[in-house]
């Protein structure tokens, strides 16, 4: 067990009417303090996603998208969120939100390897 580290995850969701709560899991955000490792992968199914919600703009929610990701990595184009430190950058975007892109609860674990830990929940959650 001392070669495994805890890690927290959250599944990030497209909530098209928040008041319904319906949603599709489109991606996931992964942390692990220990290994200094803060990433997230997302995948949009444009079919799948135009199925759910005929009127979903899609190009805003992938921008908004790739406007988390700079986040979660720290870019510098990330703005004041992406200079904090990767647990306050986790928080703030795992934080509760009533929009179109939402997260789930936040959940731990424990890996080995972080990259393969989110290649698996990923595959598990989104795919």
């Amino acid at each position: 067990m001392q070669d495994r580290h805890l890690f927290e995850y959250a599944v990030i969701r497209v909530v098209p009417r928040v008041e319904r709560e319906e949603f599709l899991n489109v991606g996931v955000i992964l942390l692990c303090s220990k290994q200094k490792y803060l990433k997230m992968m997302y995948h949009l199914d444009r079919k799948r996603l135009r199925a759910f919600s005929y009127d979903l703009d899609i190009e805003a929610l992938e921008e908004n998208l790739l406007s988390l990701q700079r986040i979660a990595e720290g870019a510098k184009n990330s703005g004041p969120i992406g200079e904090l430190d990767a647990a306050s950058r986790f928080r703030w975007l795992t934080a509760t939100r009533s929009t179109v892109l939402q997260t789930s609860k936040v959940h731990p674990g424990f890996c080995l390897n972080g990259d393969d830990s989110l290649t698996r929940l990923y595959e598990q959650l989104v795919k």
